[in-house]
């Protein structure tokens, strides 16, 4: 995908969902949410959906992984204007990073100042356990690639933007707050985004865990650092679908990935239940990022 080209295809996937919503009473929108492995089940709860295939969308791919299902959900979501993405590309499906980030960047260019991302990742840090909530507090690039790597497009952004709060502050105190309130144990850690599609080796757990992660995925990081380029605060939980490689003694695959990921979801459910509203930052809300 050239530079060039690119916000002009960003320009035609934004108008036709546009078209897609008309008549619908959200029409503009403020959260966006992008669900990992199966953890699509949560947004069944939006109410007066618009349901649109991937494949429907310009410029948009299918997906290939299970526990993605390939849809975009526009609607209301606990009173809150909000796009959800159900199912995302990886690099390591063969993807190049522009195209990784292409759903990202379409549902910004939508109008949605906050991003929350959510994904199933390995537990590294030693006091995790399958099934717990992380909230993501930092992030290590170790997927080899950048999505702003290239000419810079100056239409979404700074060529060198800064990654010094990659993960709001203020978001992250939101979901804090919100689980000590649901009494939902909530771990606070830096998740390390590798390529894949193999499982790290437990050597390279030690490493990960010497360089101070606490929980590994393949993906969300290139999610981020887009959403922060274009200016969007972003907002990130991992769950806990599994211990890493060398720290059970059985082999990692990915239905067990799923089936705790689901075990995950009624958490997640019941956090974004009580956070989501209070993640909109409208003006004159009395928060400012």
């Amino acid at each position: 995908m050239q530079q060039s080209s690119i916000y002009q295809k960003i320009k035609e996937a934004v108008d036709a969902i546009q078209i897609r919503v008309q008549g619908h009473s959200h029409q503009s929108y403020e959260l966006g949410i992008i669900l990992g492995s199966g953890l699509g089940s949560i947004a069944d709860q939006v109410e007066d959906a618009v349901v649109i295939p991937y494949s429907e969308i310009p410029h948009f791919h299918g997906t290939s992984v299970e526990g993605h299902a390939g849809q975009m959900i526009l609607g209301k979501f606990k009173g809150v204007s909000t796009v959800f993405l159900k199912g995302r590309f990886h690099l390591y499906e063969g993807y190049a990073m522009e195209e990784v980030v292409f759903p990202t960047r379409t549902i910004c260019g939508l109008g949605i100042h906050t991003l929350l991302l959510t994904n199933a990742a390995g537990g590294i840090n030693t006091r995790y356990r399958p099934g717990e909530l992380m909230v993501i507090q930092d992030h290590l690039n170790l997927m080899g690639d950048n999505p702003l790597k290239g000419p810079n497009l100056s239409q979404l952004g700074p060529r060198f933007p800064d990654l010094s709060e990659a993960y709001s502050g203020i978001c992250i105190e939101i979901l804090k707050t919100a689980a000590h309130e649901l009494e939902i144990p909530m771990q606070t850690g830096v998740y390390a985004g590798l390529l894949g599609p193999t499982y790290e080796t437990p050597a390279e757990v030690r490493m990960l865990r010497t360089l101070g992660a606490d929980a590994v995925g393949m993906s969300t990081v290139p999610e981020s650092i887009a959403a922060n380029h274009l200016g969007v605060r972003v907002a990130g939980v991992s769950c806990i679908s599994n211990l890493a490689a060398g720290m059970t003694s059985h082999k990692l695959t990915h239905k067990e990935v799923i089936d705790n990921s689901k075990e995950a979801t009624a958490s997640l459910a019941r956090l974004l239940e009580k956070a989501v509203p209070r993640l909109v930052h409208r003006p004159n809300s009395g928060g400012t990022d």
